[in-house]
Order: C-alpha cells, then sequence, then structure tokens
C-alpha cells in the first residue's frame, strides 16, 4: 500500500502543473496557427484568469494555507477553465470580467471622445521605421 501512495503524490505533483501550464500552452500555440478566433478568445481569458488567481493567490497565501483542500479545488476549477468540453474561461470573461471592463473602462478598443488612460496604456501604439 506505501507504494501505490507514493504513486498518488506523485500523479498529484504532477497533476498541477499538467493542468495549469502545459495543456494551456500546447492549446495556445494550437489555437494561434488555427483560423478560428473562438479558441484564440478561450485560450487568452485563461491567461488572464490564470494571471489573476495567480495574484490573489499570492496576496492571500497566509489565509490559503489554512484551507487544507485549496489545491485540489484550485486544480479542479482551472481544469474547470482548461477543459474544452466546459470552456470555462470564456464562461467567466464573458459574464464576469467583460462586464466589470465595460463598466469601469468603457468599451475596450473602441474610440471614445474621452480617452481612459488605463486602456490607453494597455493599447499598443504604432510605431513607424521611416
Amino acid at each position: 500500500m506505501g507504494h501505490f501512495w507514493t504513486f498518488l503524490t506523485y500523479v498529484h505533483s504532477l497533476a498541477g502543473p499538467t493542468v495549469m501550464l502545459l495543456y494551456p500552452l500546447y492549446a495556445s500555440v494550437r489555437a494561434i496557427e488555427s483560423p478560428s478566433k473562438l479558441d484564440d478568445e478561450q485560450w487568452l481569458a485563461y491567461w488572464i484568469l490564470y494571471s489573476f488567481l495567480t495574484l490573489m493567490e499570492m496576496v492571500a497565501a497566509p489565509i490559503l494555507q489554512w484551507i487544507p483542500i485549496w489545491y485540489q479545488a484550485k486544480v479542479l476549477f482551472i481544469a474547470w477553465l482548461v477543459l474544452p468540453q466546459f470552456r470555462g474561461a470564456s464562461f467567466i470573461y464573458e459574464k464576469f470580467v467583460r462586464e466589470q471592463l465595460r463598466k469601469y473602462c468603457g468599451e475596450v478598443g473602441k474610440d471614445h471622445p474621452h480617452k481612459n488612460k488605463f486602456t490607453d496604456f494597455l493599447q499598443p501604439k504604432k510605431v513607424s521605421f521611416e
């Protein structure tokens, strides 16, 4: 029985990086190379949400260390975001993130008479090499 638990420990330690990084990296490269914009949106939304979750996890680390199933819950949540059957990242982005961006920053990517400094900072500037 000891070998079985050792095996489960190794599988557990590999599951997180595989679900959170390896598969999303692979799928992001495939999305960039595909002609569809739908998969691009899924993976951009995933990386936005994953970055936000990682930042919040760093801030809340002293509290999260007291929650024994935090890592497992995080891996399950990330799996829901990642798996193409669920398209969780696109769902969360559409329902929550986009609404907050519209509420506080206006239409991102649209020209407004009153520019938003935050979105101006994020938008790349056109550079001429003439």
